[in-house]
């Protein structure tokens, strides 16, 4: 299936820039590209990975094969859609199988859920509660439940929970059906909901 893609201002300047790399070889508008989109993909790596030095190796990694592959881009999609892409199979191919058991085994949800509540207990009986802290603690134990999803519905929930994608540059980015992005984002959801139940109550 080839459907044109409709085109924004960003994806024409994108565009533009693609174009003045590949046929003019002009290594300033990949830098560019690079100054523009870099914030976005070390956050995304960073919310895959849980580690500042990890993501920033992704993310650097991510670029390197942008500039490797950006002669085969086909201005189906935009950038941004691209290089998320090409970051989030980054993330998953360096999430070995130790990294993941180190990062399954140091993330008890269950034990952070009766740690926080009790935390949470003291804080309603203190004389100078704080919410900020509160929300943040919230945040911290969210992040972390995200973390001990399996890959591909951790990617969802960030994508679209996190980084506030559309469905449709979802499934662009992991290459699905739009109502598989869905279900799937449904049942990710769910199944935070069962980890942080009481915690957090309805706000996934």
């Amino acid at each position: 299936m080839n459907k044109e893609k409709k085109k924004s201002g960003t994806d024409d300047e994108d565009y533009a820039l693609i174009r003045k790399f590949v046929q003019e070889g002009d290594m300033s508008a990949f830098d560019s590209l690079v100054l523009k989109y870099q914030d976005n993909v070390f956050n995304l790596c960073f919310r895959m990975m849980g580690d500042y030095d990890d993501a920033r190796d992704c993310a650097q990694d991510t670029f390197y094969k942008a500039y490797r592959s950006l002669k085969g881009f086909r201005f189906q999609s935009g950038f941004m859609t691209w290089i998320y892409r090409i970051a989030v199979n980054t993330c998953k191919n360096n999430l070995s199988l130790s990294h993941r058991r180190m990062i399954n085994k140091s993330l008890d949800v269950e034990g952070m859920v009766t740690e926080i509540k009790s935390s949470g207990d003291a804080r309603r009986n203190s004389t100078r509660p704080d919410k900020l802290y509160e929300r943040k603690e919230m945040e911290t134990l969210i992040q972390k439940a995200v973390s001990s999803l399996p890959d591909e519905l951790r990617s969802l929930v960030i994508l679209k929970d996190m980084d506030d994608r559309t469905y449709e540059d979802i499934a662009e980015i992991l290459d699905m059906k739009s109502g598989t992005v869905k279900s799937r984002l449904a049942r990710a959801r769910q199944i935070l909901r069962e980890q942080l139940r009481g915690i957090i109550g309805n706000e996934l």
